[in-house]
Formats: structure tokens, C-alpha cells, sequence
């Protein structure tokens, strides 16, 4: 049965790389390159743009919990196929929209989408598949999806330049149509005979696991916020700093790589010490290339990319592996949405507020979210195994 082509650990996690890397290329990277474009003919401003955008993830933060209950419960196989499907068609309502309600309401279904297909959906339904030994894939799955931005922005610029920012919508809605949904169709059903559901390692008891619970909810709403702005806004700062264009999309395009660098190296090294320090690891890079882009300047912006890049790639892993480390595989997808409550809702707000700080000075805004990440890591380090 072709369901059971993907039930392996690493073929679940090769099929689900794939789609989510087309997800996020056709979600959470589109508005750093279509946004001016976008405000420019529908006559509002780029921070207009990145509100419907911000709107959007609000949306994803506000169905979180009730999906990932969904899954723990029926799987999501489902909920992925929908969400190909959804996605094609917020794409090409994007494409088709002539004024600016009709763009808030096409970004409101592609936020239905974001919903339904990103990763909190992914690795609660390889946790549904395959347990406590669902690690390993969803390292796989943020091995491959880490090449979205790598892919998406130099695709995104060409088809736009080519085709303007519709022809760049309808190519997206063609791949989740034609690639991310006979790969979803693909996946198996939920429930298998050799899930394993692992003990809680964290403290026990109602008031320590709630605890835990708000401080990775507060780290991971940290770096959320900082990955959605960052993923909305990097080329475009990196040019406010006075990086050449040339050099610009050289460092975007290493974000993708140092991503997957960094989640080779979770896979190879990383994975002998507890997933806890990796989440730390990752939260503390972006400080280090914040401080080293204001210090010198544009001649560190590749160092700076590169710093974000991995610190975002091992923070992936981290957000899917550290609650099941903590708490065990039982009530994963409603635990996960719980905790992402918070980052949701700042991933909604951060693309729009970075606009804004951005304004000011791009220094600012590197600055605020650098010491975003600074409390998330103290947060991190308030936590014991």
C-alpha cells in the first residue's frame, strides 16, 4: 500500500522534509522578498503587509493546542494533506488579490495553512507514529526543511523578477499542489503496534511540570520571535547596515546551510548530551552574531548570518526534542501546542515590531531581539533535569 511506503522513522522524515521545506518557503519567507512589492501595488505600506502576515501567525498560535490534541488523538496525516490544499489556495488568492482587504483575508487562509503544515503538526505526528523514537526524525525533518530560505529566497527574487510577485505566488501554490500533496497523500494513517510512550524525565507534579512548562514557553517564544523577524527581515537589514547587495544574498543564502550545519552537528555530537543544552547552545549563538554585526559592522555580516543560521537550526530540533525529553511522548501534540502558545503569538507581532524598530534604527532592533534571547537563555539555564 503506498501509505506504507513512508512508515520507516527516516522515510517519514525524508517525505515531511520535503514538504515542509516547500511550506516554509511559501509561508513564513515570502514576505521578506514580496512584501514592498505587495504594498507598492496595492498602495499601503510594507508594515501593512507584514500586519496581514503577523495576523496570520496569530492565527496559527490560537489553534496550536486544539490541533495538537487532534493529533495526539487521530494523527496527522490529515491535517497535512488539508494544509497542502490550503495553502494552494491562499497562494492564489495572494495571487488573484487586487486590494488590500482582499490581501488580509488571502494571508488569513495562508495562516490557516501555516496551521494546519508547519512543524508543530510534523513532529506531533511523528510522535503519534513513532514515540519516544521519534527524535531522530524530526532531526531529518529539520535537516532538509533548514534548506526553505536557502531554496525559497533566491526562487521567490527570480520568479518575481520574472513573472512580479503573483506569477511568485501562483509557482508556490503549483508546488504544494503538484510536490507537497502526493507526498502527504503518501503518509501512513496514525496508530502503530510499536509506539512506545517514554516516562517523564522533568519534575513531577502538577506545580513542577507547569513551571518547566512556562519557562520553555518563554524561551521558545524568544527565539520564535527572532526566527519570524529575522526569516521577514534579513535581507533588507543586512542592507540598512550597509552590506553590499552582492554580499546580502550571499549571507541569506547561507542561513539555509548553517542551519543544516548545525542540525549535522545535534546529529552527530550534540545528540550525546541532553537535548536542554542544545536548546541553550541555540539560543545563545544569536547574542554572540548580534554583538560582533553592531561591533564591526557589515565586514561580519556573514558571520552574523551564519551565527543566526545555526542558532535557529539547533533551536528547531530543540523546540520538537526538549518537551519529549522532558515529559515523554504521552499528550505530546497538546503539551507542544500549550508551550508554543506564547511563541505564536510572538512570531505574530515580531515581523511587524522588527518593521518598526526598524525604522528607528536597525541597530535597535538588533539590539531588542538580541536581549530577547538573553532572558529566554535565562530561563533555560532556571531549568533542571
Amino acid at each position: 500500500m503506498i501509505g506504507m511506503l513512508v512508515w520507516s522513522p527516516r522515510r517519514a522524515g525524508l517525505t515531511l522534509g520535503i514538504t515542509q521545506a516547500i511550506a516554509y518557503a511559501a509561508s513564513s519567507y515570502l514576505p521578506a522578498i514580496l512584501a514592498k512589492r505587495m504594498a507598492t501595488e496595492m498602495g499601503v505600506t510594507p508594515a501593512f503587509v507584514f500586519g496581514a502576515f503577523s495576523a496570520a501567525l496569530l492565527l496559527v498560535a490560537l489553534l496550536g493546542r486544539p490541533l495538537g490534541r487532534y493529533v495526539d488523538r487521530v494523527g496527522g496525516r490529515g491535517l497535512l494533506i488539508t494544509s497542502s490544499l490550503i495553502f494552494t489556495a491562499g497562494l492564489v488568492a495572494l495571487a488573484l488579490c487586487q486590494n488590500a482587504l482582499q490581501l488580509c483575508v488571502a494571508w488569513m487562509v495562508m495562516g490557516l495553512g501555516m496551521a494546519l503544515g508547519l512543524y508543530d503538526i510534523a513532529f506531533a505526528a511523528l510522535v503519534n507514529w513513532f514515540g519516544a523514537e521519534a527524535k531522530r526524525s524530526i532531526t531529518g525533518v529539520t535537516l532538509i526543511a533548514g534548506f526553505a530560505s536557502t531554496i525559497g529566497w533566491p526562487l521567490t527574487t527570480w520568479m518575481a523578477e520574472q513573472h512580479g510577485w503573483r506569477g511568485a505566488c501562483l509557482f508556490w501554490a503549483a508546488a504544494h499542489l503538484l510536490i507537497t500533496l502526493p507526498l502527504h497523500l503518501s503518509l501512513s494513517p496514525a496508530g502503530s503496534g510499536h509506539r512506545t510512550v517514554n516516562a517523564p524525565q522533568a519534575a513531577s507534579g502538577p506545580n513542577g511540570e507547569a513551571r518547566i512548562m512556562a519557562l520553555l514557553a518563554v524561551a521558545f517564544a524568544a527565539m520564535a520571535a527572532l526566527s519570524s523577524a529575522v526569516s521577514a527581515h534579513l535581507p533588507p537589514l543586512l542592507a540598512a547596515i550597509g552590506v553590499k547587495p552582492a554580499m546580502v544574498l550571499v549571507a541569506a543564502a547561507l542561513v539555509g546551510p548553517a542551519q543544516v550545519a548545525a542540525r549535522l552537528g545535534e546529529f552527530a555530537i550534540l545528540r550525546r548530551i541532553h537535548p536542554l543544552n542544545s536548546a541553550r547552545l541555540a539560543v545563545a549563538l544569536f547574542p554572540i552574531g548580534a554583538a560582533l554585526l553592531l561591533i564591526g559592522g557589515a565586514p561580519f555580516a556573514i558571520v552574523f548570518a551564519v551565527l543566526y543560521g545555526c542558532g535557529n537550526g539547533l533551536f528547531t530540533i530543540s523546540r520538537g526534542s526538549v518537551p519529549l525529553a522532558l515529559f515523554g511522548a504521552g499528550s505530546y501534540g497538546a503539551r507542544l501546542g500549550s508551550i508554543s502558545i506564547p511563541g505564536r503569538i510572538a512570531q505574530a507581532g515580531a515581523p511587524f515590531v522588527f518593521a518598526l524598530l526598524m525604522q528607528a534604527s536597525p541597530a535597535l532592533a538588533v539590539s531588542v531581539f538580541a536581549g530577547l534571547c538573553i532572558v529566554g537563555l535565562g530561563c533555560l539555564a532556571a531549568i533542571r533535569r
